[in-house]
């Protein structure tokens, strides 16, 4: 029973984001859902030793595992089932249904073909006040298109029920990782995630208004 309540509020904390959503939706549909093995760029580990992501899960483990117990913030990641949700940490998220990518993240339905895995963090209270994706692109050279149409899918949104702060994009080669929310809770995933990859490059830091 505990966990179906956490699952329903999660669900609840997800629909509320699309509420706030941009009005017009576009329905099209990704072609793949499969995690690339051969395109991997590096981090530091937690003994600042140089690493490889496997994932945009790899990814965000990496960075949230760098947070102290009492930096953290009520959250869970991945797809909001009961066998795909993760609590209180990132979890892997499907990139089938570019309708659900851009309700839940704001990411563009027509760059949806261009990648092939994602992942999730979302705070639980409140999408507004943390939602986080990373994506890893199949082609390095579409990262900097794709990372404008991110830019202006979010931005465009019509929030009717409070604005998140902030905006920030950060591409990692051929990963990008989007987050948006309080101003204060951006700010330290920025710092922690460009202090966990020498390659991780803030690409797009704007408030939202």
């Amino acid at each position: 029973m505990k966990k179906f309540l956490v699952i329903l509020l999660s669900a609840l904390c997800i629909l509320s984001l699309t509420a706030c959503g941009d009005s017009k939706k576009n329905s099209e549909n990704a072609t793949t859902d499969k995690k690339s093995d051969n395109q991997q760029t590096s981090g530091k580990d937690e003994s600042g030793n140089q690493s490889e992501i496997k994932s945009p899960l790899d990814l965000l483990n990496t960075v949230w595992n760098t947070y102290k117990d009492d930096e953290k913030f009520s959250a869970a990641g991945g797809e909001m089932t009961e066998d795909k949700m993760v609590m209180d940490a990132p979890g892997e998220h499907g990139v089938t249904d570019s309708a659900v990518l851009d309700t839940s993240f704001g990411f563009p339905p027509a760059a949806a073909d261009k990648i092939d895995a994602a992942a999730s963090l979302i705070h639980m209270m409140n999408a507004n006040t943390f939602t986080c994706a990373a994506y890893h692109v199949k082609n390095a050279d579409d990262v900097s298109e794709i990372t404008g149409l991110l830019k202006d899918n979010i931005m465009q949104r019509q929030w009717i029920c409070g604005f998140p702060d902030k905006l920030v994009v950060v591409t990692v080669d051929d990963y990008i990782v989007s987050f948006f929310g309080e101003n204060e809770i951006v700010n330290t995933f920025k710092t922690k995630l460009t202090a966990a990859y020498s390659s991780a490059n803030v690409v797009i830091e704007e408030m939202i208004e």
